[in-house]
């Protein structure tokens, strides 16, 4: 039974992370011409109220959206990523968040297309209302992993596919491996954003074996953490694993990651890392 809500840490530092390289990922496949296909293995509500109860309970969005909202000095990734939470809020007020779906529609050109799944049976209803009409997304209430067999390779043969699963079940990282490894065999041209918590180093490092040992190649590894080991924190921070990536992204992010890091760890707790996993 499915129970994780991204309502209780949307917006948080591992969203702004995640986001701002989203984003950058996004603006390397608008370099060509050519159209590209979305696909958002677990696209959660599409928006979130961080009025609401559920957002307010630990107010994880102050140590994230909330320390970067009002960045003076901000890179341009971080302003692209900001111009889209400006966006679905009014004038200067933080109140809404978008989910992965909204950013990319924001970004999205007109012959761009998104594939949403969303197996949640209370956020496939809020995720379609935010979507209701619009013919250049379909939302689909599937099992993520199910929507890599079904809508992968995309007629398009050029896009994006984010992975960004709950990780409450047990097995869920082999679980990602195997469904991503499948993918890849299907369609090895396509880029792959895997996102994953940090919760456990062991762990961490034994689900980087578990892909290394897979076969895939051409991996980019990157963090971002603001709390030690050993620490109260549940949550040490996250990861994006990067499939295929465009071409420098390694160099950029090497350069944007210090600046984000240092703005979400005010305390300079944790680390950011980039490096490569796998090469060619």
């Amino acid at each position: 039974m499915l129970s994780y809500r991204h309502g209780f840490h949307a917006g948080n530092a591992a969203d702004v992370f995640k986001h701002v390289v989203l984003g950058e990922l996004i603006a390397a496949l608008q370099r060509k011409d050519s159209a590209f296909c979305y696909l958002d293995t677990h696209a959660g509500a599409g928006r979130y109220d961080l009025n609401s109860a559920m957002a307010r309970i630990n107010g994880e969005f102050r140590e994230g959206i909330g320390r970067v909202w009002g960045a003076a000095d901000a890179p341009p990734a971080v302003r692209r990523y900001l111009e889209a939470v400006r966006a679905i809020n009014d004038a200067d007020e933080l109140r809404y968040y978008p989910g992965s779906p909204l950013f990319v529609r924001q970004w999205a050109r007109p012959a761009d297309r998104l594939v949403l799944c969303e197996l949640h049976s209370t956020e496939i209803d809020v995720l379609r209302a935010q979507f209701t009409g619009d013919r250049q997304a379909g939302v689909h209430h599937l099992d993520g992993y199910q929507g890599l067999k079904a809508f992968l390779p995309p007629r398009e043969r050029r896009g994006l596919v984010l992975c960004d699963p709950a990780f409450e079940l047990k097995g869920e990282r082999e679980r990602v491996v195997d469904a991503i490894h499948a993918a890849w065999l299907r369609w090895p041209t396509g880029q792959y954003a895997i996102w994953h918590p940090i919760q456990d180093r062991k762990a961490t490092e034994r689900f980087y074996r578990t892909l290394q040992i897979s076969g895939i190649r051409k991996v980019l590894r990157t963090e971002l953490c603001t709390a030690e080991p050993g620490t109260d924190r549940k949550l040490l921070g996250s990861g994006l694993l990067i499939i295929n990536p465009p071409w420098q992204l390694d160099e950029q992010l090497a350069s944007l990651l210090p600046w984000l890091w240092s703005l979400l760890s005010p305390g300079q707790h944790g680390q950011w890392l980039v490096d490569w996993l796998f090469p060619e």
